[in-house]
């Protein structure tokens, strides 16, 4: 994820995993991995999946800190509230192109499968774009209901973890606290980190900014089985009535072709007409998604107002069929809608049969985040319950970037974030695409790290980067994680911990082919999987971990 130079196949220990005893090298620091400085924004790279070129391997000296920010032991950060970019003290650490080149097998950075590549010397920094993304796992849900196991293609393990609550300190402010934790597994030197981020909770209704909201709606013919157009339109009838009068709304239909039902209407006095548009959707033909799309941000452009979110809400199973069908090819004739207006999309997926990769593409490339809705509960969670932090917006273009240190950790991996990496130099160039986040929302991201026999002392700087979503000025927050500050036993630690560790070894066995193997260390059967999450649910009084548990119960049998 941060060495662009061709990576080469490696011997797994276990599945996805090397043992390799390296050396650590001091590195200068130089000029070209500080700050970077933009007088305006240009337009955005996009998110690599794979990054290639010529960069070194990195490597971080003892104990330096990421940012300039003091603070350690688990679920500190640096400060409260947000942090500009002038108060960041610590420069990148320089290629090394020494260390861990005659060793055979690297340490640092682990990718946990042997058919995809690996950094070639040792990289203790861990780049990704922010994801509140999670159709994945409620897709999953409903294949398991529905008696089948999901596609493993579908299955992506930090939205499985980002399903659930969490329970991370606020900030006062816009911007996000850092809290970062851990817990040791009971498989050898191997912890599982969590670094969590979370933003301040959604402020009362009336608080927040008008939203202009054009839904784009598939009405084609694979929509006419239930659980599809019938719930997309009972959805927008609960969303419709719980919008304020000053927010506006924007109807576009698609099927061979796009057609704006109703153009931007400020609804105050004008729902009855909203839901007349709404009642009056009826399946007909095939799927032109691209046509859709390209309606519904013309709609959305016509419409857009100052000083509101302005957003796109895609309303689809995305099956798509008729015109372009490529989500890179449908975004690219919008690029400028989104680039020049802020315009974002909202994916919202239905549909026993469902098209998973294009939708997640689809939000990933248009600046957004995507869900899954199967019934009326997950339609008024997402439409009612959530709907501030699904409309509004606190940061845009948010990165993560996590030091390990290299005295106290041999190897480590980010479960899940496959789509969202990004080359480690470019944590602070704002012109790199990073994840758009609301109000209430929580982001997690988990590691399995295997610490050196005996270290102590500190063991990672996680620090968050994101452009305030109006001004565009950068900011920046970190949080520290000691080795003594993790727990002693994954199965007796933080409730929520254990939710996480639990949703992401589900996703892993559903991965690796319903729970024949794993690759990630401390992994359970799913039978006994299933039985921790049982537990945690009940200490939790959690509705949604007893939802869990019911599903890698399904998923157990299934796999036989």
């Amino acid at each position: 994820m941060g060495n662009d130079r061709i990576r080469r196949p490696w011997r797994a220990v276990r599945r996805g995993w090397t043992e390799h005893s390296g050396r650590q090298e001091r590195a200068g620091w130089p000029e070209h991995l500080g700050r970077p400085e933009f007088t305006e924004r240009p337009e955005r790279t996009g998110r690599p999946r794979r990054l290639r070129g010529t960069l070194l391997g990195l490597t971080l000296a003892s104990g330096l800190l990421l940012t300039g920010c003091s603070g350690s032991g688990a679920g500190h950060s640096s400060a409260d509230g947000a942090h500009g970019s002038g108060g960041y003290a610590g420069p990148l650490p320089a290629p090394n192109p020494t260390a861990g080149t005659d060793r055979g097998e690297p340490d640092g950075e682990q990718t946990g499968d042997a058919q995809r590549e690996i950094a070639p010397s040792p990289d203790y920094l861990s780049t990704f774009a922010l994801d509140v993304d999670t159709a994945s796992y409620g897709y999953a849900r409903r294949s398991l209901a529905d008696g089948r196991l999901p596609d493993p293609s579908t299955v992506r393990p930090e939205e499985f973890v980002n399903s659930f609550r969490q329970d991370y300190r606020r900030p006062d402010g816009n911007g996000f606290s850092v809290t970062v934790d851990g817990a040791r597994t009971r498989d050898g030197d191997w912890s599982l980190v969590r670094v969590g981020l979370a933003t301040r909770t959604a402020a009362p209704d009336g608080e927040r900014p008008p939203a202009a909201l054009t839904f784009v709606i598939d009405v084609s013919g694979s929509m006419g089985e239930p659980g599809r157009l019938d719930l997309a339109k009972d959805s927008l009838g609960v969303m419709t009535d719980r919008l304020r009068d000053d927010d506006s709304v924007a109807l576009v239909t698609f099927s061979n072709e796009a057609e704006t039902v109703l153009p931007m209407t400020r609804l105050g006095h004008h729902r009855g007409r909203v839901h007349d548009a709404i009642d009056g959707l009826e399946p007909t033909e095939s799927t032109n998604l691209g046509a859709g799309v390209r309606t519904g941000y013309d709609t959305a452009v016509e419409g857009l107002r100052k000083d509101a979110t302005n957003r796109v809400v895609l309303i689809s199973d995305a099956l798509a069929n008729t015109g372009e069908t490529d989500a890179d090819t449908i975004l690219e004739r919008v690029s400028g809608a989104r680039r020049e207006h802020g315009i974002t999309l909202f994916g919202v997926g239905v549909g026993s049969e469902y098209g998973d990769a294009l939708m997640e593409r689809l939000a990933d490339k248009g600046d957004g985040h995507t869900t899954y809705v199967s019934n009326d509960a997950d339609a008024r969670k997402v439409f009612c319950e959530q709907l501030p932090e699904n409309i509004d917006l606190t940061a845009r273009d948010a990165k993560a970037q996590v030091a390990f240190d290299p005295q106290t950790v041999r190897q480590f991996r980010l479960i899940g974030y496959d789509d969202r990496q990004v080359a480690d130099r470019d944590f602070r160039d704002d012109r790199v695409d990073g994840g758009e986040i609301g109000p209430g929302h929580t982001v997690t991201a988990l590691y399995a790290v295997r610490t050196r026999s005996g270290a102590s002392g500190h063991l990672a700087t996680a620090s968050v980067r994101w452009l305030d979503p109006r001004t565009r000025s950068p900011h920046e927050e970190s949080g520290q994680l000691e080795t003594g500050s993790l727990d002693d036993d994954l199965w007796t630690a933080a409730p929520r911990l254990q939710v996480d560790a639990v949703a992401a070894y589900f996703a892993d066995a559903l991965r690796t082919g319903g729970g024949r193997g794993s690759a990630l260390p401390g992994a359970l059967p799913l039978p006994e999987l299933a039985g921790r999450a049982r537990t945690v649910a009940s200490a939790a009084e959690d509705g949604a971990v007893r939802d869990l548990a019911d599903s890698v119960e399904r998923a157990s049998r299934l796999a036989g």
